[in-house]
């Protein structure tokens, strides 16, 4: 949907970037016009009135005038800031991996209000579940779905038989689960285990609110996100910056004793 030349729009900052001395390039997600690129002229003086509602991981409703090649914003107010998710390292990278995906995967001006909801619930629950491995998988495999990448959990992506519950295979390069019969004709297969294949599919089939009730021991959770991690990757083509940020973290306190 073409937005008119001069309209308002909830809108959650993706990304901030510097845009000559005291403007931002902002990088917004809304409900009715998809992902949007805009100027905030003068966001980033001190005084400026629109500072505080242009910050990344920031839900606001913003005022926009349309421009030849960027629009720019010229009110904003505030509806949601999100606090919670500043309260740590991991949590902030947490919510910083939710905003690229959404950035990443999304082309401009295609709206899709779904992905949009799906956004900004996850953000709000992280505010309160914050290191929850489960919430990002979740995000992760309703992102996929809302966007057309849905996995197969349920048939062999070569052979099209139901699967059994044994060890199956997943293939990053066909989307979906491979069985044993046809896994040595596939390449770049991880083996996924069958309760690995119960949460996937638990996940992939409930709201959030029905799966808090899991619980990942840290082996399963080391078994599923690379396997979410490598399928992303192949689909867009490229590392995505914050993910591997996060593992480095991961990988720090896991040293330190702890397990997310």
């Amino acid at each position: 949907m073409k937005p008119p030349k001069s309209f308002r729009t909830e809108a959650v900052v993706l990304k901030r970037s510097r845009l000559r001395e005291a403007d931002s390039l902002l990088t917004l997600y809304t409900p009715r016009f998809g992902k949007i690129r805009a100027v905030a002229k003068g966001a980033l003086r001190p005084k400026s009135k629109l500072r505080g509602h242009v910050e990344p991981l920031i839900y606001s409703q913003i005022q926009l005038t349309q421009g030849q090649d960027l629009d720019t914003v010229t009110q904003g107010e505030t509806l949601e800031s999100f606090l919670p998710l500043r309260d740590d390292l991991l949590t902030t990278s947490y919510a910083i991996y939710i905003a690229e995906l959404t950035d990443r995967f999304t082309p401009e001006g295609e709206a899709n209000y779904s992905l949009f909801q799906l956004l900004v619930h996850t953000l709000r629950r992280l505010c309160q579940a914050h290191n929850d491995i489960t919430l990002l998988m979740h995000f992760e495999l309703h992102l996929l779905d809302q966007l057309g990448y849905r996995p197969e959990l349920y048939r062999c992506v070569n052979c099209d038989s139901p699967l059994t519950p044994i060890t199956n295979f997943f293939s990053i390069t066909d989307g979906g689960v491979v069985c044993p019969a046809c896994h040595q004709q596939e390449h770049f297969l991880r083996p996924l285990s069958i309760n690995a294949l119960k949460v996937l599919r638990f996940l992939q089939r409930n709201d959030y609110l029905t799966t808090q009730r899991i619980h990942l021991s840290p082996e399963l959770s080391l078994d599923l996100q690379p396997l979410l991690h490598g399928y992303i990757t192949y689909l867009l083509e490229r590392e995505v910056k914050s993910m591997t940020w996060i593992d480095r973290l991961r990988a720090r306190d896991r040293l330190a004793g702890q397990q997310y």
